[in-house]
């Protein structure tokens, strides 16, 4: 699915189909005032205040009638400049504009957009005439409160998208619908995967079938790392503002950090992030060049005051369960080090089928530290990525390092083209340094080491919306929390049989379920279907008699005649090798 908001000629015709949008609603509701309508990932939207009247997807059809009439006047869009007061009297009786006006410096030249008979605030660019803007759709309508806050009023929202060609538009809104029916919120409701509670905003409930999903991954995860060195570790979730003070997180991240004070008026915060505590870890005891690296890796839940509006399902939430490490290293070791991480990334990703491009997020505007050591740093990650990846195979990200070092972001594309940011690996000279952590080096001088931030799966919570949309819900086996159902064709002459074949499986570790309800065997096979059941199991005179299985894999038509033996044996295969 192409990014529109980062194709640059995507971006411009869609931002021009946003104002097309307007103009049209404006003659069908001449009420209507408008907020905002910047251009998004996969289309645009346009906040709207209709003053009582409510615009639904039945709507949709005359609207795109009237932008089409509209098109084909084939009016030029002129861009005009004009003083803030000049601004002000223009748009004297839209309070939204006002308020957009009010806000911005006095001696501001501002730039609006003109076509017929609508002009709007806008910084543009826009495509040279309406005509340009023939492919379009609008999507859905919502509501959205004004400036995203919700104490002020509900404006309407509706969304829409533009493509130069109709092909291009049939190919998108196909991959929308894609994406519409993976998404998953929805899937994670209809599997009973986990859910949310507005008495904990943003943070998720994984329920028993979602949890086997995540300790499915952190037990490959331990695995994995304990074969690789790495040392699992655990730490308290809240500390004093003293620890988030030396890291920095207080002066660069406390707005997004939940604070309290504790029984004593002592302020503390509930941990965004892992770093200071595996600090704290790696001070605990006199640490020798011979032990470098050392790596201390945990899956504790953090915490992040996200603001409501950005919440969205397991993929922004406000607690999470992070698979950091942090590896503390000698300098000699930052080559070896990071290019090994890159390796087991791949490693992880490809079980999924998942493929990632690196970019090199470079040193931010509100950077800690000596400008040296960061360029340093940047030098040794670009190293790094020409040698692993090519000049041309890493993506430069200027100004978007985390505030103490560069880093490597590691965006995935997933079934749908859609890219998704999940590990990353950051390489920090400022945090030994605040910290004051040293090793002792082999002429027995004391030295500072250098620190190295990695996720592979980033958030578990993330990870995991991203598998079910990656798969549409129906998992490989290996994390699959429903990996068998056995379905008696009669309960009163096969039940006996199916529960043999039950325990059985169960005996063998197999998460096996025995669907013995009083329905007719086609209803609980298309039920199990939409479960997204890896196989069922059905057994009837045939099976009981000759002590085998008949079994249907999922979205499969045919069935297979095994024994008990050999179905358990392909089953532990499939497991073992991680099949998709």
């Amino acid at each position: 699915m192409i990014n529109i908001k980062e194709n640059l000629e995507l971006n411009t015709l869609n931002h021009s189909c946003a104002h097309l949008m307007a103009q049209a609603i404006k003659h069908l509701y001449p009420q209507a005032k408008f907020w905002v309508g910047p251009v998004i990932d996969d289309g645009f939207y346009y906040d709207m205040d209709l003053n009582g009247a409510v615009i639904k997807e039945e709507d949709f059809e005359k609207i795109e009638k009237e932008m089409k009439k509209i098109s084909k006047d084939g009016k030029r869009i002129v861009r005009i400049e004009i003083s803030k007061q000049e601004a002000l009297e223009m748009f004297k009786d839209d309070e939204y504009k006002i308020d957009l006006i009010n806000n911005l410096p006095d001696d501001q030249v501002i730039s609006a957009y003109k076509q017929g008979d609508y002009i709007d605030l806008c910084r543009g660019p826009h495509v040279e005439s309406v005509k340009e803007i023939k492919y379009f759709k609008l999507l859905k309508a919502s509501g959205a409160y004004y400036k995203g806050d919700c104490n002020n009023k509900m404006l309407q929202r509706v969304y829409g998208v533009c493509f130069k060609t109709q092909e291009d538009l049939d190919k998108q809104l196909y991959l929308i619908e894609e994406a519409r029916k993976r998404d998953h919120r929805k899937l994670g409701k209809e599997l009973e995967l986990f859910m949310f509670d507005e008495s904990a905003p943003g943070m998720p409930y994984m329920l028993p079938k979602g949890l086997v999903i995540y300790n499915t991954l952190v037990d490959f995860w331990r695995k994995e790392h304990n074969e690789n060195g790495y040392l699992e570790f655990s730490a308290p979730m809240l500390n004093m503002s003293s620890l988030w003070k030396t890291s920095g997180h207080w002066d660069h991240y406390k707005e997004d950090m939940f604070v309290m004070e504790d029984a004593d008026g002592a302020t503390q915060a509930l941990k965004p992030m892992s770093c200071p505590n595996a600090i704290m870890v790696y001070k605990n005891k006199i640490r020798s060049y011979k032990d470098l690296p050392l790596r201390f890796c945990d899956v504790d839940a953090i915490h992040r005051n996200e603001g409501s509006a950005s919440l969205h399902g397991l993929l922004r939430v406000r607690v999470f369960h992070q698979d950091d490490s942090h590896n503390f290293i000698r300098q000699d070791q930052i080559f070896d080090e990071i290019t090994s991480i890159l390796k087991m990334a791949h490693h992880f990703y490809n079980i999924f089928g998942l493929t990632f491009t690196p970019y090199l997020s470079t040193r931010p505007d509100d950077f800690m530290g000596d400008i040296e050591k960061w360029d340093d740093a940047e030098a040794k990650l670009m190293e790094v990525l020409d040698k692993n990846f090519g000049h041309d195979g890493w993506v430069l990200n200027p100004k978007d390092g985390a505030f103490y070092g560069p880093k490597i972001d590691l965006k995935m594309q997933d079934a749908l083209g859609r890219e998704w940011q999940m590990g990353t690996i950051q390489l920090d000279y400022q945090l030994p340094e605040r910290f004051d952590i040293t090793y002792v080096d082999s002429d027995g001088s004391k030295v500072r080491p250098v620190m190295v931030h990695r996720t592979i799966y980033g958030s578990l919570e993330r990870f995991i919306g991203l598998l079910i949309e990656q798969f549409a819900g129906h998992f490989p086996l290996w994390i699959a929390p429903r990996q068998v159902s056995v379905l008696p064709v009669n309960n009163e002459y096969h039940l006996q049989y199916a529960k043999k074949v039950y325990d059985e499986l169960k005996k063998a570790g197999i998460r096996v379920e025995l669907d013995d309800r009083e329905e007719k065997l086609g209803y609980r096979i298309r039920d199990n279907q939409i479960k997204k059941v890896n196989y069922q199991v059905v057994v009837g005179d045939q099976e009981r008699d000759n002590e085998t299985v008949k079994v249907r894999k999922f979205d499969a038509q045919e069935q297979t005649t095994y024994t008990l033996n050999e179905f358990v044996a392909l089953l532990k295969n499939e497991i073992e090798t991680k099949a998709r």
